[in-house]
């Protein structure tokens, strides 16, 4: 398959700002116009203290864009899914899927940040065994008919979702994350693998094993996706960006010290030396790639449209 090119939105801001809902706008329907395949939102509900990270709620923003553009997909980059109710959850995704008209596609994850647990009251220790609860409730849900079900609070009497889903039998689902648990969740349940940061040779190692889970579970692994989120600045050479770029992702974004996730990914220099970094990624078998532009300007779009991408063998 041709490997699809997403972008990072900026509903996620740095501490003492403010998500730009209208520059937001622009930005979809420019993406949109530029021919991108998707748009991803970030999830949290809290993040941080001092400083604090404003976020805004991603599938209310996603919903906002749906009504703003007409083609390009919607994405979560991921929806931490233990922390919101599975049944309220499910409807509000399957609105977005028909109000948007079937361009959802829905990346979740177990989460990471302890003390946003904490506030919402769902035990972080047990945030696995809820992720995978929430997914069996929130499939069920979009794809029988009638749903008798009681587990932990939830009872689930001939409940019936409607409407279902515009995509049947459901959106597209991408399991998140970097532990064996998290691989194996996507080769079981998901479509495909949503990382982050991954280097070519890091990301190759994981997808391999995402690959293996899939065909021990009695799947078919060609029939899943790989997605990776990577940083992009496109300027006159990397000697020219690479300062500003390392500034950018070392004070406003982070990395799991446990995982091989590292801001050394970043895509950054000139049109040739960007198209190169990311032929090894298409090199190391991805699907799929969200970049993230610097700082989120609009002009790094077109130069990453026009000057970048027609340089990949896809």
């Amino acid at each position: 398959m041709s490997v699809e090119f997403g972008l990072a939105i900026q509903n996620f801001v740095g501490p003492g700002e403010t998500p730009d809902v209208d520059a937001i706008y622009r930005y979809a329907e420019r993406a949109e116009a530029l021919g991108f395949e998707s748009l991803w939102a970030w999830d949290h509900i809290l993040l941080g203290v001092e400083p604090a990270f404003p976020v805004l709620e991603s599938l209310t923003i996603l919903t906002a864009l749906a009504a703003r553009t007409s083609r390009i997909k919607l994405g979560t980059g991921v929806l931490v899914l233990p922390l919101r109710n599975p049944v309220v959850t499910a409807k509000t995704v399957a609105s977005l899927d028909q109000i948007s008209k079937g361009r959802v596609l829905l990346g979740v994850a177990g989460g990471w940040y302890a003390r946003e647990f904490d506030a919402v009251g769902v035990p972080f220790r047990r945030r696995g065994r809820i992720l995978d609860r929430n997914l069996d409730l929130m499939l069920r849900l979009w794809t029988e008919d009638r749903v008798r079900l009681q587990v932990d609070e939830f009872n689930l009497r001939d409940a019936r979702l409607l409407p279902r889903p515009y995509q049947q039998p459901r959106p597209p689902l991408l399991i998140g994350g970097y532990a064996d648990a998290a691989l194996r969740r996507a080769g079981r349940v998901g479509d495909g693998w949503l990382t982050y940061f991954y280097p070519p040779d890091s990301f190759r190692r994981a997808w391999a094993k995402v690959q293996a889970f899939a065909a021990e579970a009695g799947r078919d692994p060609s029939t899943l996706t790989a997605t990776n989120q990577l940083a992009i600045y496109v300027g006159s050479s990397r000697a020219a960006v690479e300062a500003d770029m390392r500034h950018w992702l070392t004070t406003e974004w982070d990395t799991a010290s446990w995982s091989e996730s590292t801001i050394e990914h970043a895509i950054q220099g000139s049109p040739a030396e960007c198209a190169a970094q990311l032929q090894a990624h298409i090199d190391a078998g991805v699907h799929r790639i969200v970049l993230i532009p610097y700082r989120y300007r609009l002009e790094q779009l077109d130069l990453i449209a026009h000057e970048v991408l027609p340089r990949l063998a896809r």
